[in-house]
């Protein structure tokens, strides 16, 4: 059994005057990992490589992970948000063999992540009135810089340097080509109103001519920081589907999906949740993304056309129900 070091947290909590973390359980049992899977007690492999990647960055950041110090985020009491976090990892997952980035340790909100991807990627738009009646989100508002948008970052960035446009341009045109590249990180943008800086920033992509015969669409996601208990699954969940779209439109097989993290977190008030995760038992299965047959245009996508199959929604929220993570903002 591995325990929770709470007297180190509480310590760093206590010298900045907020309030100590208390404890529902501050232990959880050794992870057995084999061939990229979680092992049940015969030996077994269980759950998705997505709950075994879930499993070891929750383990080291909780075995790992330092406090910050006067950190910018506040809870809705004023209290300040701080976080126990590691930096530098990779999570990688070749989906022409079932590998897949979800977990079943807590529901996930698919639709909703998908339709935020859409909004920044497709509507090129920074506009919280389109993003909340279009796709039902509205945890951008907390960033609303007074005026309904979050101002010139995400789809803004996209929209003004036509990042998109060049891109499925660029790989249609010179497949083979190493430039093939989008960075919402925009220095210049930064300097007019805007809400949140873009966490997952940047994306890289490749065509891989198989020798199998066959032509794959290779992504790799850069994220600079990543709030794990909360939207870590969800980050990655809402790239794989536009790796997916972006494939569709090429006429190319999604190939591998890496996501690589600078900095990787769980607020103070996440700790018990993360042990929770981490006691849960994973469940088995092969979920993927499914896409209308009838679409290949990037742009001719809706939410109800992008689907995650196979994945069992209704046990998940049964043995591993949701949990609550208090926002930092």
């Amino acid at each position: 059994m591995k325990k929770v070091d709470i007297n180190y947290i509480n310590k760093k909590l206590l010298e900045e005057k907020c309030e100590p973390i208390k404890l529902v359980n501050d232990s959880y049992g050794d992870l057995r990992i084999a061939n990229g899977r979680l092992l049940d007690e015969n030996g077994l492999p269980i759950g998705t490589k997505g709950d075994m990647y879930t499993k070891q960055i929750l383990d080291r950041i909780l075995q790992e992970g330092t406090m910050d110090i006067n950190p910018r985020p506040h809870y809705d009491d004023g209290q300040k948000a701080h976080t126990l976090s590691v930096n530098h990892g990779m999570c990688t997952y070749d989906l022409t063999k079932g590998e897949f980035p979800i977990t079943t340790l807590r529901p996930i909100a698919v639709k909703s992540s998908i339709g935020e991807m859409l909004w920044i990627y497709q509507d090129e738009s920074n506009d919280l009135d389109l993003l909340k009646d279009k796709y039902g989100v509205t945890w951008w508002d907390e960033w609303d810089i007074g005026n309904r948008s979050i101002g010139t970052v995400y789809g803004e960035t996209v929209r003004r340097h036509e990042l998109m446009k060049n891109l499925l341009k660029g790989l249609k045109e010179n497949p083979d080509g190493r430039r093939h590249i989008i960075s919402l990180w925009q220095e210049d943008d930064f300097k007019e109103k805007h809400g949140l800086k873009p966490c997952a920033f940047l994306t890289e992509w490749n065509i891989r001519h198989g020798r199998d015969g066959n032509d794959y669409l290779d992504m790799m996601l850069t994220q600079r920081s990543s709030d794990f208990a909360t939207a870590g699954t969800i980050n990655q969940i809402q790239y794989l589907a536009l790796q997916h779209i972006v494939a569709r439109h090429l006429g190319v097989t999604p190939g591998r999906f890496t996501w690589n993290y600078n900095n990787i977190q769980i607020y103070d008030r996440h700790i018990n949740q993360a042990v929770e995760m981490l006691n849960r038992e994973p469940i088995d299965c092969e979920p993927k993304i499914w896409l209308n047959p009838d679409k290949d245009d990037f742009y001719s996508f809706t939410p109800d056309d992008i689907k995650l199959v196979d994945y069992p929604r209704e046990l998940v929220k049964t043995k591993n129900p949701q949990l609550k993570f208090p926002l930092g903002i």
